[in-house]
């Protein structure tokens, strides 16, 4: 089949698999946000995914939808013509780690309303086993009037974006496929092939393709929480984790996982979808949510940690002016959704403090809505009691730490990037 295809999701996922596929084939990339496609229609991207020239090289400039290239819009109506529909919106929790199918039940609803005999529906976007045939493929018949796998046929394709990586891009990491049917997955996997040059690994069935996802990042949180507990107990003992993790790094077979923050819109986010899904069939997860409980802790003790070693230099903690280097999830990346570098701010201003965070990577009235307070990104000329490198930005390696800080002030380097004989604490 010649496909034509629509991208619902213009976000840090869509839009690069969106300029991949326009490369090959008549594209539209729909997003719900106005703001978003004014903002790619002009060729400029925020998320910082997809450089200018990549995008303007494959933006159409009209609706005229006849040749291949990218066509980016907030009118369902101009995706009537499409056959092949990828969604690729976001799956967050609420703040009781509960997921939120919301996005995902309005995209399917949308598709729906386009929705033809012949056409496929692609999700990428993570969520638990089941989650395609069980919530959205029942959607997608209701809206549309169609019977699945007679009218239409549906794939599930995990996402494997990784946000500010430019070396691992979308085309250079290999992509799982799978179909509702063996004919619909050999043509989903057809598809992805013609773009990723990495290749593709097709799947038996969509369950297996949405747990393959779902665990690969639990097993990562899982890693990062053994070594964010070793760095609490090497902390105790008065050893220096980082020097144990280079000494044990000497064989082979030994895991290279760092402790630090762990949030995102994956790491921090999807063990909590296989947890929920595991409790509805009876089994309660006893080392994913371990692992979760760990790591969602990490940014309170960070601040205590801070506390301890001001109050060890003897500085007033009440009053005192400390600063946070960096608020996004990563470094390296604007993106600040689940960012747990506010989970420091939050933990230290109870303490009183007065607290300027500084991030030239993040937007500030992005972290104003979504946070609640006011980052900067320039640097105050005043000098801090306290200096907390929370994200490890390249651009904070050159910092003039010391012409930042007081004499006696306190720095402590959650990633462990700055001089190890410049810092009175790290993780």
């Amino acid at each position: 089949m010649q496909h034509k295809i629509a991208i619902i999701g213009l976000g840090y996922v869509g839009l690069p698999l969106a300029v991949e596929f326009a490369k090959k084939y008549i594209t539209i990339g729909f997003d719900i946000n106005n703001k978003r496609i004014q903002e790619l229609k002009s060729g400029k991207d925020s998320t910082l995914e997809v450089e200018d020239d990549q995008l303007n090289e494959v933006l159409a400039s009209s609706l005229d939808f006849d040749q291949d290239g990218l066509y980016v819009t907030d009118q369902l109506s101009d995706l009537a013509n499409c056959n092949t529909y990828i969604v690729t919106v976001p799956t967050p929790t609420d703040k009781n780690n509960r997921p939120v199918l919301v996005p995902l039940q309005k995209a399917s609803e949308s598709v729906g309303k386009v929705l033809k005999k012949g056409d496929y529906v692609i999700y990428e976007s993570t969520v638990y086993p089941g989650v395609t045939e069980d919530e959205c493929v029942p959607i997608l018949e209701k809206v549309s009037g169609l019977v699945f796998n007679q009218d239409f046929f549906v794939g599930y394709s995990p996402e494997r974006i990784n946000p500010g990586d430019k070396e691992h891009t979308v085309a250079k990491i290999l992509k799982v496929t799978s179909g509702s049917t063996p004919e619909s997955a050999i043509v989903i996997d057809n598809l992805y092939k013609s773009v990723i040059t990495a290749g593709t690994f097709l799947a038996s069935n969509i369950k297996v393709a949405e747990a393959a996802k779902v665990i690969e990042n639990s097993q990562r949180d899982i890693n990062i929480a053994f070594v964010n507990e070793l760095s609490k107990i090497f902390n105790r003992l008065g050893i220096d984790t980082h020097e144990v993790l280079a000494a044990a790094g000497t064989k082979w077979n030994f895991l290279p996982f760092k402790p630090g923050l762990v949030g995102g819109h994956c790491i921090g986010v999807d063990p909590y979808y296989l947890a929920q899904k595991a409790q509805e069939a009876g089994y309660h997860p006893e080392i994913i949510l371990a692992g979760r409980r760990l790591n969602d802790s990490m940014g309170s003790y960070i601040a205590s940690e801070v506390i301890k070693l001001m109050v060890k230099k003897d500085i007033p903690v009440k009053g005192s002016n400390i600063l946070m280097l960096g608020i996004t999830f990563k470094e390296n990346c604007p993106d600040i959704r689940n960012t747990k570098a506010i989970d420091i701010y939050r933990e230290l201003v109870t303490y009183e403090l007065n607290v300027d965070v500084y991030d030239p990577w993040a937007s500030v009235e992005e972290v104003h809505h979504e946070y609640g307070i006011f980052s900067t990104t320039s640097l105050k000329a005043t000098q801090y009691d306290a200096i907390v490198l929370a994200v490890a930005h390249k651009t904070f390696e050159s910092l003039p730490i010391e012409s930042l800080k007081k004499p006696n002030a306190v720095i402590f380097d959650v990633k462990a990037i700055l001089p190890k004989e410049m810092v009175d604490g790290r993780l």
